[in-house]
């Protein structure tokens, strides 16, 4: 096939890869009123092969966002709703007896959490010891039982809810367990006409569901198109750059991080803000990414990574605001 060829054929992927994900955000769009920016880093990560943490007050979508995605996707979803009292077979299965013709013998049941799309609502309700089990599954993309180790299905994508300030009978979510997330969203509430909509809609006679827009093995092609996405070296210079400014003895760390971060972001920050990144670039028509692109999703990448000092603390100082800094000050 002559280059020729492969370009034009490259040039379809792209073009279709573009109007799926249109479809994919316009029917999220269509629900969702208000959070534009969530709905395509949400994407992005889906695309990319990530997870995402969705934190915000009570009523403002964050279970609307993972419900609708689910809808407007032709993939297997579940909800699972976090609370104290749920165990860890209870996401992931356990064993049970089976009998047939007079003899008995263990089958391994499937949990909730071996699906494709799965919404794990108010995470930090749930002990640590079903927490772990959650991050297994978004670490390793299986589940070990008894020895024996169970594959997820392919796409697997997890939005995690928790709400902002809500401290009263929750366990927090550890710091490294939160690594395992491409983003940390914050969603936060609607005003003004925003506002309007969202009264009008839900208060008119309900609609039916939209159809499915994008099935599951096409996920997979797309994130696969996406990772062909090119980043220079100076831009995947300025990746590690934005990385590496998040901790305290980095020379180019501003006054903000050296005064008042403990501990700094880990390399899955930076894969995390490539891989999206990579498809964000596929999204608007280029084949490689742009340090613009690297600086959009850096701060729903990063916050999340990043632990403030005990001054930090004591000064209420804002780790989103630390970020912004480091954008500032990184070059």
């Amino acid at each position: 096939m002559s280059s020729e060829n492969t370009e034009v054929d490259l040039g379809q992927e792209q073009s279709q890869f573009r109007s799926d994900l249109e479809k994919l955000r316009q029917a999220i769009a269509d629900v969702l009123v208000g959070q534009d920016e969530v709905i395509d880093l949400t994407l992005a990560a889906l695309i990319a092969g990530g997870h995402v943490l969705l934190e915000g007050p009570p009523g403002v979508g964050k279970t609307v966002l993972g419900r609708t995605l689910a809808g407007s996707l032709d993939v297997q979803y579940r909800r699972i709703q976090f609370t104290s009292d749920l165990m860890p077979a209870d996401i992931i299965g356990t064993y049970v007896v089976m009998e047939s013709q007079g003899r008995r013998r263990f089958e391994f049941q499937h949990g909730p959490i071996f699906t494709n799309l799965l919404l794990a609502d108010e995470i930090s309700r749930a002990t640590p010891k079903t927490q772990a089990a959650l991050f297994e599954a978004l670490e390793e993309r299986s589940l070990t039982v008894a020895n024996e180790s169970y594959p997820l299905p392919s796409p697997f994508f997890t939005i995690a809810t928790q709400s902002l300030g809500d401290i009263e009978g929750t366990f927090p979510v550890p710091e490294t367990q939160l690594d395992r997330f491409f983003f940390k969203l914050v969603m936060n509430s609607p005003t003004g006409g925003d506002l309007e909509t969202i009264l009008g809609r839900t208060t008119e006679p309900a609609k039916d569901a939209g159809q499915r827009v994008v099935s599951g093995d096409r996920v997979v092609q797309m994130s696969q198109l996406a990772r062909q996405a090119t980043i220079a070296p100076d831009v995947l210079s300025y990746a590690a750059k934005l990385v590496m400014a998040t901790h305290a003895d980095n020379k180019a760390a501003p006054e903000s991080t050296r005064g008042f971060v403990l501990r700094g972001a880990s390399p899955r920050a930076g894969q995390a803000m490539i891989l999206t990144a990579k498809v964000l670039a596929i999204a608007d028509g280029r084949t490689d990414v742009s340090r613009d692109d690297l600086r959009r999703v850096a701060l729903p990448a990063l916050r999340h990574r990043v632990a403030l000092n005990f001054e930090g603390h004591a000064q209420e100082a804002g780790i989103d605001g630390i970020i912004n800094d480091i954008l500032g000050a990184v070059k």
